[in-house]
């Protein structure tokens, strides 16, 4: 195993995007602050879609110019297509992710268009961003399995894949959209992606739905994968994903590396200040296991009731 991973915290965007309650501009400002005082230093902040899609990221504009450039941080943000690009160039944003999906139908809903129709699209908006001089992200939603469809073949993914390399994109990262991977299929499907394409970065985008994504964190380690998407909370889902549940919570996940003595540089107290920051304000607990395992711990430290306390 490598002494280090690299966490792309992915909660103002993937998180935040599929919550019924729309955060207030200043409050996601504060969390993406708390979010790089915690070490974190890849954010993706928001998406550049039409507010009509994704009503909970409208401010795009005004939240990306109101962070703090200065810092070490490579902040970035989702774009559909050129106008999204457009959009986004009104900021001092230097990276931005395009998308799309292996499976047909999940691509349809998502995106509105075949998959044969969205690689032209996409292929405008990398190669403006690269004339710009920005890096470029890929996205493969339901790289292993598919909410419409079920079981997605390999071929697909390696057709998305290879697409999006010709295009130009800087790193690729790999979805289980729907949380449904295992281990086993984790490590096939990585195994045979750095073989075909040894020169492109891949990151691993799991979903917790069934409890797998740390297993499947180790089994793309495996694989040699050191790149890992993750949220705040456990926050997340998709709205074009019936039945997709959070991301992979980055309290989790460091945990797991920091217990593996693999370096993140997170600070985990301060992460899990973060945690509640959010927590508190969609006013809801949130899935990650170690953001309630230490509040709950806090909690009961501060007691007088506590059994502990009366004794001796």
């Amino acid at each position: 195993m490598a002494e280090r991973v690299e966490i792309v915290e992915v909660g103002p965007r993937d998180g935040l995007q599929n919550e019924a309650v729309t955060i207030p501009t200043p409050v996601k400002a504060a969390l993406i602050r708390r979010l790089v005082g915690a070490g974190l230093r890849r954010i993706e902040a928001t998406s550049f879609v039409h507010p009509k899609w994704i009503p909970q990221l409208a401010d795009a504009v005004e939240l990306v110019n109101s962070l703090d450039f200065s810092e070490p941080v490579r902040y970035s943000a989702l774009v559909p297509n050129l106008r999204g690009l457009e959009r986004a160039l009104q900021t001092p944003i230097r990276e931005v992710a395009v998308f799309m999906s292996a499976s047909e139908s999940h691509n349809r809903s998502n995106i509105n268009k075949s998959i044969a129709e969205t690689f032209p699209v996409l292929a405008e908006v990398v190669q403006e961003a690269k004339k710009r001089g920005l890096t470029v992200r890929g996205y493969v939603s339901t790289a292993f399995g598919c909410p419409f469809e079920g079981a997605v073949p390999m071929a697909n993914v390696m057709l998305v894949v290879e697409k999006l390399v010709d295009m130009g994109v800087d790193e690729i990262s790999v979805g289980d959209t729907i949380g449904v991977a295992t281990p086993n299929l984790v490590r096939e499907r990585f195994r045979e992606l750095r073989r075909s394409f040894p020169d492109i970065p891949l990151a691993g985008h799991f979903h917790d739905t069934y409890g797998m994504a740390v297993a499947n964190v180790l089994a793309a380690m495996e694989e040699g994968i050191r790149i890992f998407d993750s949220a705040i909370g456990g926050l997340g889902g998709c709205p074009y994903a019936p039945g997709a549940s959070g991301n992979l919570s980055t309290e989790d996940l460091v945990y797991l590396l920091h217990g593996m003595g693999i370096e993140t540089g997170v600070d985990m107290d301060r992460l899990v200040e973060a945690g509640q920051f959010v927590q508190q304000h969609l006013g809801k607990t949130l899935p990650s296991r170690v953001l309630q395992a230490k509040t709950s711990k806090a909690c009961q430290v501060g007691r007088t009731d506590h059994p502990s306390a009366h004794e001796g």
